[in-house]
């Protein structure tokens, strides 16, 4: 009885124990938080300006740090400057301005004292009355400054202060800016690092892009040398080659003509002696010679007087004639007159001693500088040639010498331009190479969809400005393509492809494309038509080829083609505009017996009426019939039931998957009332058949509230709702949303059957077995192929059968029709199997159906 009073006073004490571990440990958690902060800061800031932001950002949560200063010494004035600055009533102005007064203040005083200080407003006044330090500044209730070392030596001064007299810096807060000062000379050094290794490489990177830019100039220069260089080395050919004079001027014309526009071509020799011009080669359209004449005001004789290439158009010849300059001493005829006259003079060391002249009439050519540059480097050498043949030895001696040396150095050019022109070779192939397999099937080698549409779009357009050059665009899609790939394999696959590819090349002109968009799709491009008759009669060919089977390890198939086609109109804007056509029409020909062509149908694009747009759907405009599989009684535990997996079809659109519903309906009221039609003739068709269970496919659309409250008003109307299983696709479900969700959970409950279509299809999500109670579960083909491939997909098999077993759900796989494939099914646990065909069979006792039964 004694010992209880002090109860308290130990529960106290502990008490008290516990609280200081407490702040202990929350003082320890705040300090390693804020160094990994620090830490992380200085890891990817990339400017010390953005560095001390960071720094302050991370203080205030911890210290009451509005008021937050850093200062740095300088190594070459030996003073503090500031490196940042924020402060709640002395703006950054007064701080720069009292920059260099650092030194003389209570932080100058840290500094020098390498101690941490802390000072309220008292303490500070008094101790700047004792001369420590003078106080600058608006003065602060509590100031604290702390100093920041790099190893050894103190490198500046952290500071905080506040200027609330409740807010105050405890032991704590101290300790995590002393702390904090500690790693900020690291952080600052690591930035100032990655600062200038940034800059080391914005300058290295500047003087690379400045070598490549020099080396592109260089290669182009060395074109234009290794152009010269060949022209060159012909001429210098020239002067040992040619037999005679005349020789000679045949040679020089055939050089001039590949450089420039030189179909009338003269040279002309002066002799200044006589004062006589001659021309001794003379080819002209017009005229075959021209006879000598004395030195006058002819275009010629400028050239000679003014030693300069001259470049004459009309108006400069106008101007000429004006001017006096120029004279004609007889008219001549319009058709006569040089529309472009280009003439350079053939200059020696001895002066000039004629022209080479090269003109163009009714503008053929339109001579340009280039053309005045290389006619005047030509002229020189030509000059040089025609002085040696009319030079005497002496003369004739000294220009082979000069011979000697330009042919050595047209060798070194020669393997210059060998070793360049080799590397433009390989260059072109690289880049031939990448773009054949940028625009190429890399199976079939044919054209592959970026390539067909850029042709496409140049073909449109072509059209739209010559609207008689008609074109027509064929869609092809291969009839029956799966049953290769499900019973010859892929690599068949493949091959069916190739041979397919080959043989449709046959069937279209060279200049026509035929190009795989991809899987069993092909495209061609018909240009230059007449009518469409003549893509129809490409089309027959199409057809009666592939109406040969395909055969490979002794299995053949019969496939075929369903081809849409389109031909050109003028409405056509767009190219995907003519695809789409040229689809929906290959799906009318697909859907109305297959291994056949379609023109485009009219009724795709039939306009409504807007005054009956809100009551009839463009799809109603066709007719529309329900197909569904066929029926199979199942084994002794499902004797009274039959099922089938029942879906709509179009006789254009095909099959009336809510995709293809999405893409034609306006909107989603139109798509929601072809979507319930289709239920209903579903359900007409099941009741009619007499079937246990008809499964009917259905989209997420139905479940919205409005929606969901039409579509169950509806089929309550209908007798015998047990026959309607209502089937939502799984991925549908997965990403609904939580209205639709709670309407799917209320359709057992309104006495609806319900099941989940597609499940495992990419992942497996067992939530959606236990929180929803559907009736049925199909499998998709991709998780029912894994699991005969991977042992862990098995694994999620048992686990789907153990709750669908609880469940009461009846599972049902999917997949190909092939014997052996259901069979291995069946020893996994899966007693239901529905092939492509959408046939369902019941996996035991299949050793007893024969194969052509299953075919």
């Amino acid at each position: 009885m004694e010992d209880k009073p002090n109860v308290p006073s130990k529960l106290a004490h502990q008490n008290k124990k516990l609280k200081a571990l407490l702040e202990k440990y929350k003082q320890s958690h705040h300090l390693q938080s804020a160094l990994i902060q620090l830490s992380e800061q200085a890891s990817t800031v990339a400017e010390l300006t953005l560095l001390y932001p960071a720094i302050h950002d991370i203080l205030q949560k911890y210290v009451p740090s509005k008021s937050f200063y850093v200062v740095l010494s300088n190594s070459y004035n030996n003073s503090l400057e500031l490196s940042y600055f924020s402060d709640e009533k002395d703006g950054i102005a007064v701080a720069l301005n009292q920059s260099n007064s650092f030194d003389e203040g209570a932080t100058g005083y840290v500094f020098k004292q390498g101690k941490t200080a802390y000072f309220t407003k008292k303490q500070m006044q008094q101790a700047a009355e004792n001369g420590l330090f003078k106080a600058l500044g608006t003065p602060a209730e509590h100031w604290v400054g702390v100093p920041v070392y790099q190893e050894k030596n103190i490198i500046g001064v952290l500071a905080a202060q506040s200027y609330d007299t409740q807010q105050g810096y405890s032991s704590g807060q101290i300790q995590l800016l002393e702390v904090m000062s500690l790693y900020l000379a690291t952080a600052i050094e690591r930035v100032k690092k990655r600062e200038l290794l940034e800059s080391e490489v914005k300058i290295r990177t500047r003087a690379l892009t400045q070598s490549n830019d020099a080396l592109n100039i260089e290669v182009e220069q060395r074109k234009r040398a290794l152009q010269r260089q060949q022209i060159l080395f012909k001429i210098s050919e020239l002067a040992t080659q040619a037999k005679n004079l005349d020789d000679a001027y045949v040679q020089i014309h055939q050089i001039i003509k590949t450089i420039t526009y030189a179909d009338n071509l003269y040279i002309a020799l002066y002799n200044k002696e006589s004062g006589w011009i001659d021309f001794p080669y003379y080819a002209d359209e017009f005229r075959d010679v021209a006879k000598p004449r004395r030195f006058a005001k002819g275009y010629s004789e400028l050239v000679i007087s003014t030693e300069q290439t001259q470049l004459i158009h009309p108006c400069r010849a106008k101007e000429l004639l004006k001017s006096g300059v120029v004279q004609r001493s007889a008219p001549v005829p319009l058709e006569q007159k040089a529309t472009s006259w280009l003439g350079a003079p053939l200059k020696t060391s001895q002066g000039v001693i004629g022209l080479i002249v090269c003109q163009a009439y009714n503008n053929k050519h339109i001579f340009s500088q280039d053309d005045c540059e290389l006619i005047t480097f030509v002229s020189h050498q030509i000059a040089a040639v025609l002085q040696t043949k009319l030079a005497n030895q002496a003369i004739e001696k000294s220009h082979q010498e000069l011979e000697f040396r330009v042919s050595e150095k047209t060798k070194e050019l020669q393997q210059a331009n060998l070793h360049l022109q080799m590397q433009i070779d390989e260059r072109k192939k690289i880049e031939q190479q990448l773009y054949h397999d940028a625009h190429h099937d890399s199976l079939t080698g044919l054209p592959n969809r970026s390539l067909f549409l850029t042709q496409l779009e140049k073909t449109l357009q072509h059209y739209q400005r010559f609207p008689d050059h008609h074109f027509a665009v064929l869609f092809i899609d291969l009839d029956k393509f799966k049953n290769i790939n499900d019973q010859l394999g892929h690599q068949a696959g493949d091959q069916f492809l190739i041979s397919v590819g080959d043989l449709f090349a046959h069937c279209i002109r060279e200049h026509d494309l035929l190009a795989r968009l991809g899987g069993d799709e092909f495209v061609i491009l018909l240009t230059h038509l007449t009518e469409p008759q003549q893509a129809e009669d490409v089309a027959n060919r199409i057809i009666d080829i592939m109406k040969k089977p395909f055969c490979s390890k002794g299995t053949c198939i019969q496939s075929g083609a369903s081809i849409g086609v389109t031909f050109s109109q003028p409405q056509y804007i767009h190219t995907d505009e003519i695809i789409r056509d040229a689809d929906a029409a290959m799906y009318y020909a697909k859907n109305s017996g297959r291994d056949r062509y379609e023109l485009f149908h009219p009724l795709l694009t039939q306009s409504i009426p807007t005054q009956e747009s809100q009551t009839l759907h463009h799809l109603d405009l066709l007719p529309m019939h329900f197909r569904s599989s066929e029926i199979i009684t199942l084994n002794e535990q499902f004797q009274s039931e039959s099922l089938f997996e029942a879906f709509g079809e179009h006789p254009v659109l095909g099959c009336t998957s809510f995709d293809i519903l999405k893409k034609f309906a306006t909107d989603k009221d139109q798509h929601v009332q072809v979507e319930l039609e289709l239920l209903q003739q579903a359900y007409s068709q099941a009741l009619s058949a007499n079937v246990a269970m008809a499964l009917v496919p259905c989209s997420s659309n139905l479940l919205e509230q409005l929606e969901f409250i039409v579509f169950t008003d509806v089929l309550n109307k209908q007798q015998g709702l047990s026959q309607l299983c209502l089937l939502f696709d799984e991925q549908e479900i997965r990403h609904a949303s939580a209205t639709q969700i709670e309407n799917l959970k209320k359709l057992p409950q309104l006495g609806f059957s319900i099941g989940l279509n597609n499940f495992a299809k990419d992942r497996c999500e067992l939530n959606l077995l236990t929180d929803i109670n559907f009736d049925y579960l199909l499998l998709s083909s991709t998780f029912s192929k894994r699991v005969l491939q991977q042992d862990s997909v098995d694994l999620q098999l048992q686990g789907v059968l153990a709750i669908t077993k609880l469940k009461n759900m009846k599972v049902i796989a999917k997949g190909p029709s092939i014997l052996n494939f259901r069979a291995l099914l069946d020893k996994h646990g899966l007693a239901f199997f529905v092939g492509k065909q959408h046939t369902l069979t019941h996996a035991q006792g299949i050793s007893a159906v024969s194969q052509s039964q299953l075919s």
